[in-house]
């Protein structure tokens, strides 16, 4: 299977590539810089490299264009992130820009957080620069919603756990192991041993509930039309 990981120079993005690749999957490791990858050992082991700042919507279409040109993609774990900053641009406006510039992929795959629940649903809030990650995070998992429910593609988000990563810090109580092995799981097992196939938000491969607003169709529609808005690309179904 042809899997690409964004945001995977380091943390759960590396941990999640680098098991794929091990498991002899052709991994397209994405990162922000050619510097911020700095294993080589686990750069061989990848099947392509792409580098954009997904931060910048210009950037976001460009890794698209390179991952186009491998061919179409088996799953897009949709890794990358940032806990402040440019939340709304990297964390929700980048996986929408992947998604409607990428030929479809069989699955895909967003992480999400549990703190996703304490987000908000004002978007005119998250979309003038006053977005917070936890709105950030209930939006990219609404995003895998609409996905699963007006397209072909299986689509999933799941809650990795307070890990200990860089954006967790040390104390983080979570295993860095069970935090990349769901999403690893969603990319590769057979699509008849997930329940449920698609729609689903995981926390350590168990189903949960996610914030309902996550699973409102019309807040669906409101999200996605307002991504199309703001970006000028419409994610067709």
């Amino acid at each position: 299977m042809m899997i690409l990981v964004t945001g995977a120079s380091a943390g759960l993005g590396l941990a999640t590539a680098d098991a794929l690749a091990r498991d002899g999957q052709q991994v397209v490791l994405h990162a922000r810089r050619p510097d911020r990858l700095t294993d080589r050992a686990v750069a061989e082991r990848m099947h392509a490299l792409l580098f954009g700042d997904l931060a910048a919507p210009s950037a976001v279409l460009d890794v698209a264009r390179q991952a186009n040109d491998l061919g179409r993609f088996d799953a897009v774990i949709h890794n990358a992130g940032v806990i402040d900053g440019p939340v709304t641009a990297v964390n929700v406006i980048a996986p929408y820009l992947l998604m409607a510039s990428l030929a479809p992929p069989a699955r895909s795959i967003v992480l999400s957080s549990g703190m996703h629940r304490s987000g908000s649903s004002d978007l005119d809030r998250a979309f003038a620069g006053r977005g917070d990650y936890s709105t950030s995070k209930l939006l990219v998992t609404t995003l895998a919603m609409w996905l699963a429910d007006n397209t072909d593609t299986l689509s999933h988000a799941v809650d990795p756990g307070w890990v200990p990563t860089r954006m967790g810090g040390r104390g983080a109580p979570d295993s860095l192991e069970d935090g990349h092995r769901t999403q690893e799981w969603l990319a590769t097992a057979d699509a008849g041993s997930i329940d449920p196939v698609t729609g689903g938000y995981w926390y350590h491969r168990q189903a949960r509930a996610p914030h309902p607003a996550a699973t409102d169709p019309a807040f669906q529609v409101r999200l996605v039309e307002r991504l199309a808005e703001v970006t000028g690309v419409e994610l067709r179904r």
